[in-house]
């Protein structure tokens, strides 16, 4: 149990035990070592608590002198009251380098100051005034140096603040401890550095090993049983002023397994609000993966593009933030979506690397039952018809492998779509001199599919999306010059896939077949259609459009009278993408 403790609060072990005991009310006796090492180890980390503590109440200080004035006006205009900066301790670090290091000379000494993540020096310049490891301060310069120093000059450093003109955030362990800070540039100019400065890992501080603002969320996480996660330090703030007080923050560094291990400790229920963009997206996506792996439940807060959720909290209040915190995506379909974005899922090709894209993050699922599930969801909402390709894509998402799926020639090929190439295919396929009885000469017209296929597919658009429409573009756009169906103008691929179709034609092509492939084709479109139109219906902010609200609404009905009714779909259908074309 110490060993644990040890490693999740980046502590040493007899801290560990004093950490154990004192939440059990346990007492225990004076601290000893085992060793002069561990002694020396033990009083440095004790020091280096001490000093972020001194520097802490320093910068804050100089944020209430005048010289602090254009810090506190900075923090006035991202909204922060005088509570919210009190509580989170946020400070001002003046413009010299030197007004801190004065401070804690006297205090501290020259190797604490080194170790604390504070300051940056220059290496054989002269030495500043530090109080001594024995506690004694003085001067080491050529005159007040002692016998032996004059003797034996060392070289020595000249220190000096590494936060300058900057409003500065405390970051503190989840018991309350200061243990580094972030600093935010009041500069314009190149010179002024990084606009955001954190502390360099000390002896007490590892960034992948702290979750920012965790002291004051805890409790609020343990009792609403879910955390509210987002990337910067400004933006955790906001949401925490803002009420949502179960909030806490990455600091802007990739979420790491022991950060996921530590939040594990309070909740295993999260929403990530990372920031829109495509470095923020990526983010996502790992620290998705971490806490799939720890078995959290996950939802993803998506926020309008130029949005973090700072601004967006100042710009639209804490109750459209509160709404879109309510509609937060769950985790698999976060993913989906971000799968359509970046794939043209209505090709084979495209299915098949969504479906590559989705899978290590299916597999990461400790559960086969739970990943299996996923898998037949990703099928549906990527509207994968084909019996062959869910088969493997469930077979490899139960692995836990890193295979992918394949994507055989026909594996994505619907009957319906089968049906449909055929008929287009009959055109070409009649022998030379053979003469059609027309309506035009009188007599009762003979059943050509052919006609029949263009005329559905040309009026309704029934190839959309699916496995061969490029097939089917090419047929239906190849000129009456082309008299055999295996040279139309297409590709090599694409020309496989005919002669796979038309070498199985075990079926005679009646008019009742091609109707039922008519009527199954359309209701692969309703079904998309419905799908859409209730992901567009959870979008956060929508309840602000009544109307569109309302239209929507509207359309989900029609389009589900449209699946139940088959007297009705071939309305429905026309309805739906007539919306679609005219949105």
């Amino acid at each position: 149990m110490f060993s644990f403790v040890q490693k999740i609060e980046n502590i040493t072990f007899p801290e560990s035990v004093r950490l154990v005991a004192q939440k059990l009310g346990i007492p225990l006796p004076k601290v000893t070592y085992s060793s002069p090492e561990e002694a020396r180890a033990g009083k440095l980390r004790a020091q280096l608590f001490d000093i972020q503590e001194r520097a802490a109440a320093f910068f804050q200080e100089c944020l209430k002198r005048p010289e602090g004035a254009r810090a506190r006006e900075y923090l006035l205009g991202r909204g922060l009251d005088e509570e919210t900066i009190a509580r989170f301790r946020i400070g001002y670090a003046p413009d010299s380098g030197f007004l801190l290091r004065d401070r804690l000379a006297g205090e501290f000494s020259e190797e604490v100051l080194r170790e604390s993540g504070l300051f940056s020096w220059k290496e054989g310049a002269p030495s500043l005034s530090v109080r001594s490891l024995d506690g004694q301060g003085g001067d080491f310069d050529s005159a007040g140096g002692s016998a032996a120093e004059a003797q034996s000059p060392k070289p020595t450093s000249a220190m000096y603040s590494k936060f300058r003109n900057r409003v500065v955030f405390p970051i503190a362990n989840d018991v309350g401890k200061i243990i580094a800070f972030t600093g935010r540039t009041l500069a314009t100019d190149e010179k002024s550095g990084p606009k955001y400065l954190n502390s360099p890992e000390t002896g007490i501080y590892s960034k992948g090993r702290v979750l920012f603002n965790l002291d004051h969320a805890k409790e609020a996480i343990r009792k609403l049983d879910y955390a509210i996660l987002v990337e910067g330090q400004m933006d955790c703030i906001s949401v925490y002023a803002a009420g949502f007080h179960n909030v806490i923050a990455s600091s802007g560094t990739a979420f790491t397994e022991i950060q996921a291990k530590l939040l594990g400790r309070f909740s295993k229920n999260a929403v990530v609000n990372f920031d829109p963009d495509t470095a923020g997206a990526k983010a996502t996506e790992r620290t998705l993966g971490l806490l799939v792996e720890e078995e959290f439940n996950i939802k993803v807060l998506t926020l309008e593009q130029g949005f973090d959720p700072d601004l967006y909290i100042r710009r639209k209040g804490k109750e459209a933030y509160g709404e879109a915190l309510r509609s937060s995506q769950k985790y698999f379909d976060y993913l989906i979506d971000r799968a359509r974005t970046h794939f043209q899922v209505r090709s084979p090709e495209g299915k098949v690397k969504a479906v590559n894209y989705l899978l290590p993050h299916i597999q990461r699922v400790p559960s086969r039952i739970v990943r299996d599930e996923l898998s037949q969801e990703i099928a549906q909402k990527l509207g994968i018809d084909s019996a062959v390709l869910r088969q493997e894509l469930r077979h490899v998402a139960a692995q836990r492998s890193a295979a992918t799926v394949k994507a055989p020639a026909e594996a994505q090929i619907t009957d319906a779509e089968r049906i449909l190439v055929r008929a287009l295919a009959s055109a070409r396929q009649m022998q030379p001199g053979a003469e059609h009885v027309s309506a035009r000469d009188g007599a009762e017209e003979e059943f050509d599919p052919a006609r029949q296929a263009e005329y559905a597919l040309h009026g309704e658009g029934l190839h959309r999306g699916l496995a061969t429409e490029s097939l089917v573009e090419a047929l239906l756009n190849a000129g009456s010059e082309v008299a055999d169906v295996m040279e139309v103008p297409c590709s090599d691929a694409e020309r496989r896939m005919l002669a796979s179709i038309l070498l199985k034609e075990d079926e005679e092509l009646t008019a009742e077949r091609l109707e039922g492939a008519v009527r199954a084709l359309r209701k692969i479109h309703l079904r998309r259609k419905l799908e859409q139109t209730q992901r567009e219906l959870k979008k956060p902010g929508l309840s602000d459009d009544r109307a569109r609200m309302k239209e929507l609404l509207v359309e989900v009905e029609r389009l589900s009278r449209a699946l139940r009714d088959p007297s009705l779909a071939e309305d429905g259908l026309r309805n739906a993408l007539g919306n679609q074309k005219s949105a």
